[in-house]
């Protein structure tokens, strides 16, 4: 599912998908369902009562922070477009939207409906969250 949607987006008229790379170094297993966790480690389970498919790897994806503010950085300076729509809520790319408007960019932030940090809120120009499941865009 996720593959099908990253091959729809690398496939969009002027759209960039950037992936990081996964952080295994830092990877660790966790249980799916968080009362099973809290219970586990309060000791009223133990191992042998956990089944293989309670179990789910997390990771973390490295890089992309980097490789997004460098493609804003880039296309502002350039003068490559009018407009940057970000579709995050990070913000570790306050500098690079800030470079962005002063450099005459018009600001687009789609968080995901996620909460957006003032830090970042007040270099945007604009605020959206689009319904695309209502819209019937992705099913």
């Amino acid at each position: 599912m996720r593959n099908h949607l990253h091959d729809n987006i690398r496939q969009m008229p002027m759209t960039a998908l950037r992936l990081g790379t996964l952080d295994e170094s830092g990877a660790h297993w966790t249980l799916k369902n968080r009362k099973r966790y809290n219970k586990f480690l309060r000791g009223e389970i133990t191992v042998d009562q956990i089944d293989e498919e309670e179990y789910r790897i997390e990771v973390t994806q490295k890089q992309v922070d980097m490789k997004i503010g460098i493609d804003i950085t880039w296309l502002s300076l350039k003068q490559l477009v009018d407009r940057i729509v970000l579709i995050s809520g990070d913000s570790d790319f306050v500098p690079a939207a800030k470079l962005a408007r002063k450099e005459g960019i018009t600001f687009i932030l789609d968080p995901l409906r996620q909460q957006v940090r003032p830090e970042l809120s007040e270099h945007i120009d604009l605020l959206r969250t689009p319904n695309i499941l209502d819209e019937g865009k992705l099913a």
